[in-house]
């Protein structure tokens, strides 16, 4: 018999859903309320939310926690959290949400798939927040850029899904924690690492992973299928990369993939803890944080979100990370290496990154062996002929 898996953050997996005469009542009772459409980072919050990804929130953030959020990276009641997950409207359309009332939160086609109560509305400090989540204020930062996109008033307040929320892709692997963790019990899983990733997986990654594998039961292969930056890969293309790997290079009754709604905030390492956080709830016990994790230009230290956990005693996050140095490939010993393993020197080591391999694509370039298996690297250059086509 396996034990039992790991706590959710906070001691309870959330569960948003009305089920039943419940929600059927409650869906054809917010016809009538204030409605207001979510935007593509709102729908991949509200799915974080409502699912337990994101346990213990049960709603977007009020005030008050916002605060504690920004400032000591605690909720108000001391639990660790490091991003605050928040419903920001145009001040032009903020008379139309009144505090104490309930709303109705619709996808952009009109369906109506939650109804909030407004417990929480305020305007703060956009530029604190920018420098305390993202280190910079700068709006070439993507996540600063998204944040000052959303809007300057912020509703908070708990929410009830009364509506599926519709997808057209990787329906098959759309996992819940909840399923996830039904998943780990029955493959007998009593530690497993989980894999964060918004790239294709190059060589270096699969290193990495490979190295997790020898000391856990079971990897979470969990790409982030959100909204991104428009010049990285989309997630349908990388998700055919994925198959692909795990098909050929992972043993099968080792590894699961499933996606992670969530959107990308490039927050580097606050938002290595946020990821780290939604992957117990997930049920896994370790998380892999190797370079430059959820970084995005020179915004961050290589390693910075490798010390940020060092803020953390193991009470409050259950999650262990697995901090991985940069991986290469040493033309020496003619294998993926880390400066831990290898012997060789600056020229003979191949650094492998994302943006590398982007660049090579964009340049009508084939990553090399060395940087991408042959069958991801087929995906990848007939997805760029594609694009410029």
């Amino acid at each position: 018999m396996n034990k039992t898996l790991i706590e959710p953050h906070g001691g309870k997996l959330v569960d948003c859903y009305l089920y039943g005469k419940e929600g059927e009542i409650a869906l054809e009772n917010a016809h009538s309320l204030p409605r207001l459409i979510l935007s593509d980072r709102n729908l991949a919050d509200l799915e974080c939310i409502v699912t337990g990804v994101y346990s213990p929130l049960d709603g977007f953030v009020g005030e008050q926690e916002y605060h504690t959020i920004v400032k000591d990276m605690r909720l108000s009641s001391g639990l660790a959290w490091s991003i605050p997950v928040t419903l920001q409207i145009p001040e032009s359309i903020a008379d139309n949400y009144k505090l104490d009332n309930e709303i109705a939160l619709s996808h952009s086609n009109g369906e109506i798939l939650a109804v909030m109560i407004i417990t929480s509305k305020f305007k703060p400090d956009q530029d604190f927040e920018a420098e305390k989540i993202y280190l910079t204020s700068e709006d070439s930062h993507p996540g600063v850029q998204a944040l000052r996109a959303e809007g300057k008033v912020y509703l908070g307040g708990s929410i009830k899904l009364v509506n599926s929320i519709p997808h057209k892709e990787f329906l098959d692997y759309r996992l819940t924690p909840k399923t996830t963790r039904y998943q780990f019990q029955k493959r007998q899983w009593n530690t497993i690492a989980a894999f964060q990733t918004r790239n294709p997986i190059h060589r270096a990654h699969e290193y990495i992973t490979k190295i997790a594998l020898e000391i856990i039961d079971g990897l979470f292969i969990n790409p982030l299928v959100g909204t991104t930056k428009s010049d990285d890969i989309p997630a349908s293309v990388r998700m055919q990369c994925y198959e692909v790997l795990m098909s050929k290079y992972y043993p099968q009754n080792r590894v699961l993939l499933g996606v992670f709604p969530a959107a990308m905030r490039y927050a580097g390492p606050r938002e290595a803890i946020m990821h780290a956080i939604a992957r117990q709830n997930y049920g896994c016990t370790h998380f892999i944080v190797g370079r430059d994790h959820a970084g995005v230009g020179s915004y961050y230290g290589t390693y910075d979100a490798q010390y940020i956990f060092s803020e953390f005693t193991s009470e409050e996050l259950r999650i262990t990370p697995l901090n991985f140095e940069h991986a290469f490939y040493c033309t020496r010993t003619q294998s993926m290496a880390t400066a831990k393993t290898s012997p060789s020197n600056s020229e003979e080591r191949i650094h492998l990154s994302g943006t590398k391999v982007r660049e090579m694509l964009k340049n009508g370039k084939t990553p090399p062996p060395e940087f991408s298996r042959p069958e991801v690297a087929e995906i990848l250059v007939k997805h760029m002929s594609e694009a410029k086509a």
